[in-house]
């Protein structure tokens, strides 16, 4: 699929375009003004006759003014239709959307909180390569997953409510697929573990599964804690190393080397590294799962977009060298590090696709 097919625009419609670009930002934080300050809500009471103003700043306690201000921006922007009567705004389907889709609330919550205010920084973390905007929550971090553990609640719930709601929606299905092979896997790695929801799913799975996890020593805390908060802590080892640093080797002869949602935090060659570090620590018969949200295979456009576009939070705030990477990319790396991809499934959960790779030398016993 041609993903981001452009329309014939006319001189006029392109000015437009351009327009909503240029008011994005203030578009933005009215959309979630009006969600937030509960005037979507009173637009679906009213049904498709609609409201008036005055009555919705009534019963809100809100002003006139500013009840009008961000209708009226609503009104532009799609969020809300005229309704019946003269002055009377309705919902329309994008403002149902933005009220009740969970995935568009997380999206909006998680723009909100983590990027918004950093993103003024993104012309410096394109000519640095650094998350210039993680200044906005300290100066003491080189990346976001350095001080991820440090940030304000606020600023981790909706960070971890973004993360988990794609990733839970994938893992049922990878973990059978995973788990599914002869002999059965005995042990398994969590690489970049963050809080091992994977982890305790995999052990609750297979109760013989002995399982390592690997991540920054702050962020293991966390996983720690979750593992023994649901019993597993007996066939879980942490281990906290640096993965950027190439002096820190990877256990050997592991089963299986997962890799969630991880390889999008680093850069090209972060990421060779990395993969090239798991290659010479697997045995012959061990497997390495990658599993990506690639914006190239998606099915649908919006998912593309949203991918996309979530790029620029790893820019100005995450690391400043990484992004959403598209298979392409993400299959010449693995390639560079020595292994070899011998099967892609698409169409996990929401949007996530599982590689599954073997050490090149392995191929020839595959055959």
């Amino acid at each position: 699929m041609k993903l981001f097919k452009q329309k014939p625009l006319t001189a006029y419609e392109a000015i437009y375009e351009a327009q909503k670009i240029a008011f994005a930002p203030l578009i933005f934080q009215a959309a979630r003004s009006l969600r937030e300050l509960g005037i979507l809500a009173e637009l679906e009471k009213a049904g498709k006759a609609g409201i008036h103003a005055q009555p919705i700043a009534d019963q809100l306690k809100l002003s006139l003014y500013g009840v009008e201000t961000l209708l009226e921006s609503g009104l532009s922007s799609g969020i809300v239709e005229n309704g019946a009567e003269e002055g009377s705004y309705a919902l329309s389907k994008v403002g149902h959307y933005l009220l009740h889709d969970k995935m568009t609330r997380i999206n909006m919550d998680y723009n909100h909180a983590v990027c918004y205010q950093g993103m003024y920084y993104l012309d410096e973390a394109i000519r640095t390569e650094k998350p210039a905007g993680l200044r906005v929550f300290g100066e003491q971090w080189e990346t976001l997953y350095q001080a991820l553990p440090h940030l304000p609640e606020a600023v981790q719930k909706s960070w971890y409510a973004f993360d988990h709601f794609y990733s839970d929606s994938a893992y049922p299905q990878a973990l059978r697929l995973i788990m599914d092979r002869e002999p059965k896997p005995r042990s398994l790695i969590d690489i970049g573990t963050n809080v091992a929801r994977f982890t305790v799913m995999a052990a609750g799975f297979e109760r013989e599964l002995q399982i390592t996890l690997v991540d920054l020593p702050d962020q293991l805390q966390n996983a720690i804690a979750n593992v023994a908060a649901a019993g597993f802590s007996d066939r879980v080892t942490p281990l906290a190393i640096d993965l950027l640093d190439p002096a820190n080797q990877f256990p050997k002869g592991i089963d299986i080397y997962w890799l969630s949602q991880f390889l999008s935090c680093f850069g090209h060659k972060e990421i060779v590294s990395i993969l090239a570090r798991v290659a010479q620590a697997m045995a012959e018969n061990s497997r390495c799962y990658i599993l990506e949200t690639c914006w190239d295979r998606q099915q649908h456009e919006a998912s593309s977009y949203a991918l996309v576009n979530t790029s620029l939070y790893f820019t100005a705030m995450a690391s400043g060298n990484s992004k959403m990477y598209d298979s392409r990319e993400l299959l010449a790396c693995i390639d560079e590090a020595g292994l070899k991809c011998i099967k892609i499934t698409d169409g996990l959960g929401l949007s996530h696709s599982l590689f599954e790779c073997v050490p090149k030398q392995s191929c020839l016993v595959l055959r």
